[in-house]
């Protein structure tokens, strides 16, 4: 992999070359100087940093592998800060460890040995073989060839998953406890057509859908007021289909008390040209609008507290 340009935050927030690198944090983080909105924003799928020794162990081209990432999706929401709000991205890609999945949620067909008591072994998505460990990419392909021991899968939980969800879970706490409430912004990127193994396979896709687990991860007025600021930028919304949340907004958002969770997902042609995983031409307007939505967050928070207080 090309390393990647030095102005991009990623790279300039590793510690020292002199720190070990398994001391080094899974996730970079991005605070603004003073959060002034309750607001949290999370790129799970945004990774690049691919460890040599899964690109040895994977019997697919680098190439192949990065088309499951959400390609710039940090980028797109790098002015989080600016707006008020910290961003959180995972920096090891989501082909060798999924953090939008549960922490056990493996294929034992997968390994080598018997997976840890808990396992949840019959998802949808372990069936799928997008598990946390996924066993294809997004076309269908195989990843490995060759079972892995379960001792790796236990050494990706602990030094990746864990951390990056610790993070995010003192994230949303610390915001919970200035403002009263967080919003979680999960951010992701869709394939522009659906992909074979997904139940709109060789549609086009919408501009933009909407997660909100079919109205249970945070407030329907919250969703509303997205959709709103969205479609008025001229994009076509859509809301959970095909996509309706992942673990990340199901296990966080718990609008009851007062922490709600959105996933949002971008069609990519929208920002990036899908065969060379290059940016495109729609880059920078994105990445503005994206910008006015983030900025425009508080008004949609202070909105959604009103309407709960009447």
């Amino acid at each position: 992999m090309a390393s990647a340009p030095a102005c991009d935050y990623r790279y300039c927030m590793t510690p020292a070359a002199s720190t070990p690198a398994n001391d080094r944090p899974p996730f970079a983080l991005r605070r603004p100087a003073r959060q002034t909105i309750p607001v949290v924003f999370a790129s799970p799928h945004s990774g690049i940093d691919y460890p040599a020794e899964f690109l040895a162990a994977a019997r697919l081209d680098p190439h192949s592998l990065r088309r499951s990432e959400d390609a710039f999706v940090d980028e797109l929401f790098a002015a989080a800060p600016s707006a008020g709000a910290p961003l959180l991205s995972a920096l090891f890609p989501r082909a060798f460890v999924d953090p939008n999945r549960e922490p056990l949620e493996l294929d034992p067909q997968m390994f080598e040995d018997e997976l840890p008591p808990g396992a949840n072994t019959e998802s949808p998505r372990v069936a799928a073989g997008l598990g946390m460990i996924a066993r294809v990419i997004a076309s269908g392909e195989e990843i490995y060839g060759r079972k892995l021991p379960v001792a790796e899968a236990i050494r990706r939980i602990e030094r990746y998953y864990r951390p990056y969800h610790a993070m995010l879970a003192e994230l949303i706490g610390e915001t919970k406890r200035r403002f009263g409430l967080c919003v979680l912004v999960d951010c992701h990127s869709m394939p522009s057509i659906g992909g074979p193994m997904e139940r709109d396979a060789g549609r086009g896709r919408v501009d933009m859908v909407l997660g909100d687990c079919r109205g249970t991860s945070c407030a329907p007025a919250l969703t509303e007021r997205v959709e709103t600021a969205l479609c008025q930028m001229g994009y076509g919304v859509a809301r959970n289909n095909p996509y309706s949340g992942g673990y990340v907004t199901q296990f966080y958002g718990q609008p009851a008390v007062k922490v709600h969770a959105l996933q949002i997902e971008i069609n990519r042609a929208l920002y990036m040209d899908e065969a060379s995983l290059s940016r495109g031409p729609g880059f920078a307007r994105l990445v503005e609008d994206i910008g006015r939505l983030m900025r425009g967050m508080g008004d949609i928070v202070a909105g959604l507290a009103a309407a709960a207080a009447e």
